[in-house]
């Protein structure tokens, strides 16, 4: 069996060394995927183009200006006379969101009852999410430092656990490794038997010896290898050049990434066995990855999520593997901590194996 195993291993092996862009692409791409990503994405938002109306023009609102000013969240790009035009810099994309202050501002600032406005630009809900957050700070601070007491005689004390700078790639580059590591060996088993079949030689494979349980094998430990090396890559450049901690042990990850792995070859070999060329393959793995991105928690909290988006999420491999990636990166903990999530992963993983394998085999019948 062993041998017969690795003669379909090595087959398999070759075949990859024959295109070597596919190879390259699924390793340099994702590396450069996640520098760019690691650059260009953030949960906070800075130097916001903001627009102002100031129509009071006295101490006060100059005073009240500066405090915006003197934070890097917003950057004054114009001054303008009413709230119609501060609504027109909104609509030409000048600003993301106005500032109004009124006429009687001084005035009202002395009566402890001064109010503005604040236009923001709803068509990006992120955007105007950061943009309104920050401004609603600042004002609240202004406010506090205008009275001669605290606003409220209860101070809080915060204390964020694990990543108390809340570093956005701590967050990000743990999840977006194990996403590659979903996406990238589902796409290459999924095209396995597909592929076989297109360059009609999977009639030559069923007259050998082999047994179709030694064919899956063989298939499937090459996509295993490029995908557990592209997450080791993924991990490797999000811990030397971006900081990010690995607190926990490597062992353990590396088994449980190896259970996840395995889970993620048997939907690849489902997809591949009720497909009937590349192209469809590639549209069903393609749906496959947009789905669990919403469901598993990767972009939206599960518990938020509605009870049949909720359960189709249960189903996958990614909605447990997540919470373990995080558990053992993030915050270093062992399998103690772990034991529901790792529990559920093994069952899930067990029963997509099990019925991929199942419809791998009825396939080559």
């Amino acid at each position: 069996m062993l041998r017969r195993t690795w003669a379909i291993t090595q087959k398999e092996f070759i075949q990859l060394s024959r295109v070597p862009m596919v190879t390259i692409g699924m390793t340099v791409g994702v590396a450069l995927e996640l520098i760019l990503l690691a650059v260009a994405v953030h949960n906070t938002v800075t130097h916001i183009p903001m627009v102002v109306a100031d129509q009071s023009r006295s101490e006060a609102s100059a005073s009240y200006l500066t405090a915006f000013t003197d934070s890097a969240d917003f950057n004054i790009v114009a001054l303008v006379p009413d709230q119609a035009s501060v609504v027109r810099a909104i609509d030409s994309g000048q600003a993301s969101i106005g500032l109004v202050i009124p006429a009687d501002f001084a005035a009202r600032v002395q009566q402890d009852d001064a109010n503005v406005l604040l236009v923001a630009d709803g068509s990006d809900s992120f955007d105007a999410q950061s943009a309104y957050g920050s401004a609603a700070s600042i004002s609240q601070q202004y406010a506090v430092s205008l009275m001669h007491q605290p606003l409220s005689p209860l101070s809080p004390h915060i204390q964020i656990l694990y990543n108390p700078d809340l570093q956005d790639l701590w967050f990000i580059v743990p999840g977006f490794g194990a996403f590659l590591l979903w996406g990238i060996g589902l796409k290459l088993t999924a095209f396995t038997i597909v592929g076989e079949r297109e360059r009609g030689t999977i009639e030559a494979l069923l007259v050998t010896p082999i047994r179709p349980i030694e064919l899956m094998i063989g298939k499937m430990i090459p996509s295993l290898c490029l995908a557990v090396f592209n997450m080791l890559l993924t991990f490797s450049i999000g811990m030397l050049i971006f900081g990010v901690p690995f607190r926990g042990s490597v062992i353990l990850f590396s088994v449980l990434a190896s259970l996840f792995a395995i889970g993620t070859l048997g939907v690849g070999l489902a997809i591949s066995s009720v497909s009937q060329s590349q192209l469809q393959a590639n549209q069903l793995a393609t749906l496959m990855n947009i789905a669990v991105m919403f469901v598993s928690g990767f972009m939206f909290p599960v518990y938020g999520l509605p009870f049949l988006l909720r359960a189709f999420g249960y189903t996958m491999p990614m909605t447990f593997f997540l919470p373990i990636v995080n558990g053992i990166i993030t915050k270093g903990v062992g399998l103690k901590d772990l034991w529901s999530p790792v529990i559920s992963l093994t069952v899930v993983t067990i029963i997509i194996f099990y019925f991929g394998a199942r419809l791998f085999r009825q396939k080559l019948d």
